[in-house]
This record gives C-alpha cells, structure tokens and sequence, in this order.
C-alpha cells in the first residue's frame, strides 16, 4: 500500500509562507508529479513528505497513519535525488543493498532483493564496478535500484534526470515509466521539466507560490486549463497569448496553442511577419512578430521553406481557442 493525504499542509520559513494550504490525495500505485517553475515549492513539498522538511501545519497521512512527527526512516519511503549520492568506494551491489545491511538483514536477502531490481534495470553486468566506472544514466539507475530494494510504501523522486543529457533523460524516463508498471508502487515525482510531467504522470499537480493551481491528468490539464497559468505552462512550444480585444474576441486575452495556427501568404487572418524559423525536421516551428500581440510560435508538421522577414497570414483555429479575463481565470464557452 501507498496512499497519500495531505490536508491543509502549510510550511514557513520564518515569516516567509512556501507551501500553502496544500490539499491532496494520492492513490495507491498512482504515478503523481509535481509540476511548477523554480521556487514554486514542489521540491519543499516532496521533503514534507519525506519528513526532510518539518510540517508547520496541517497533516500529512500515508496508509492513514499520521506522520507529521514521525522520523523519515519510519515513514518506510525512499527517495531518489537529482544527485546520486552513491559511496565510491563500493561498487554497485553494495551500493543498492547498503540500506538493507544496515537494517540487518541476512545476506542471502539482500543479494536476492539487489539481484531482483539489478535486472529490472539492467544493472547485472555492473554489479562489481564502483560508481566512477559508470556514465551518469547508470549511476542514477544505481540510485533508483538502491530505492527498489527497500520496497517503499512511496517512492519519492526529486527531479532525478536533471544532471543527465538529452538522450539519457529520454532512456530514464522511459525506464522510470516500465519501473512504475512492473512494481505497481506509488510514486510522486517531481520536476520543472513539463514534458516528462506529460509523458510520466496519472496525474499532474500543478504549483505557484506554494499552492495548487490545477490537478488532473495529462491531457486534462492540457484540453480544459484552469486558467492562463495552466494553460501557458502545459505544453511545448507554450501557447500563445492574443490580445483578445484586438481580434474581436471575449476577455482579456486569447490563448492558442502552436499547432493550432495555420499560414498563408494572403488573406483573412493576422497579418505578420516571420522573426525566425526551426527545422526540426518532423516539425518546423516559425516564430512570427504581430502587432500587438507580440511573436507568435506557430508549430507546423513536416519541413515548410518560411524565411526571416517573410510576410505572412496567421489563422487560429478559433474553436480551439481558450479565453481568459484579466485576472488570468478561464472564461467558459457560456461567457465567451
């Protein structure tokens, strides 16, 4: 079992509030990540549930059981750093069974439980290397392997890809999400990186300033954002933000997103002028200036031959529009 509750939980740093009034339920063997910009208080979030960081009030329950006194080796979680913090001197399978030694467990124990989750990751041919023989994909794999052994009623992971290159961090995901369905396990996760949010998650919770903006799955959050904070965080490229008055249309501003602009040389639309071009290959992205909206990014499929300075004609799809008022709150197809 793995559920998690928090309920009301808040934390301060003198007079400084970082995490604020925080409600939530996490169910058993839900993959759940936080998501939010730096300073959000996502990090400071996971140690309140870790018991790294004490509660200043409210309650923090797992499996029911009240643990906001309750010491972190009691609280039967591991947790995974963005930093591996492997000893050197021991080599892998010392490494990951390190933990169950210290809780003296017997020895034919413990090497059963390193060699189970050296296969899951494909760990089995590195158990006698030390972790300075290793690349940094495998060292985090040591690290989360060293996580598995325990078998936690919550596996915490905090923004463990952050130190890994693009293709490892796209390997790591891939094998975090296999992880997660092999063992069925918990497991809250967080990041800054909203697309290993969107690929990872159940569900996403999203922070600003210490609070809960929006919780839901992926595509939730992605089709129906609360508000312009939401909108303009979940997605990549961004969404584009439209002066809304200027086009005619309801509230403050207009939210498109990239794949949701179509080109053409002339014609209706908004008229532009391209600022500069990616080719991507499968994709093109063209990032177009238009008064008074600001540069637009418009992602197209395929390769297109847009140059700088081209003129050219925007066309949202405006059913798929989001409009928001100036508070930044959704305005609902009712009012718009």
């Amino acid at each position: 079992m793995g559920h998690l509750t928090l309920h009301n939980a808040c934390k301060s740093f003198g007079t400084v509030d970082v995490i604020r009034d925080v409600t939530l339920e996490v169910q058993d063997g839900e993959f759940c990540v936080f998501v939010g910009p730096s300073g959000c208080g996502k990090s400071t979030l996971l140690r309140m549930i870790a018991g790294l960081e004490d509660i200043t009030s409210g309650d923090i329950r797992i499996d029911g059981q009240l643990v906001n006194t309750t010491p972190p080796s009691q609280r039967e979680i591991a947790m995974v750093f963005q930093s591996y913090a492997l000893y050197p001197h021991l080599n892998v399978r010392d490494n990951m069974g390190l933990g169950l030694k210290q809780a003296g467990q017997p020895k034919a124990q413990i090497a059963e439980s390193v060699d189970r989750a050296a296969g899951m990751l494909d760990l089995g041919s590195y158990l006698t290397r030390r972790p300075g023989e290793l690349s940094g994909g495998q060292r985090q794999r040591v690290a989360i392997g060293r996580a598995i052994v325990r078998k936690p009623k919550l596996f915490l992971f905090d923004e463990p890809l952050s130190n890994l290159d693009a293709a490892l961090r796209v390997q790591t995901r891939i094998e975090i999400a296999n992880l997660h369905r092999e063992l069925g396990a918990t497991m809250v996760y967080v990041t800054h990186d909203q697309v290993e949010a969107m690929t990872l998650a159940d569900r996403i919770v999203v922070l600003r300033d210490g609070r809960i903006e929006q919780v839901g799955a992926p595509m939730e959050l992605y089709n129906n954002p609360a508000n312009e904070f939401v909108a303009g965080f979940i997605g990549s490229p961004k969404m584009n933000f439209l002066d809304a008055p200027a086009l005619g249309a309801v509230g403050k501003s207009m939210g498109v997103r990239p794949e949701h602009i179509t080109l053409a040389d002339s014609g209706a639309g908004i008229d532009g002028r391209v600022s500069h071009v990616e080719h991507l290959g499968g994709e093109t992205l063209v990032y177009v200036n238009a008064d008074p909206h600001g540069l637009v990014t418009v992602r197209l499929f395929g390769e297109h031959a847009y140059a700088v300075n081209d003129s050219l004609v925007m066309r949202p799809d405006m059913a798929r529009a989001f409009h928001f008022d100036d508070t930044g709150q959704r305005l609902h197809p009712a009012s718009a």
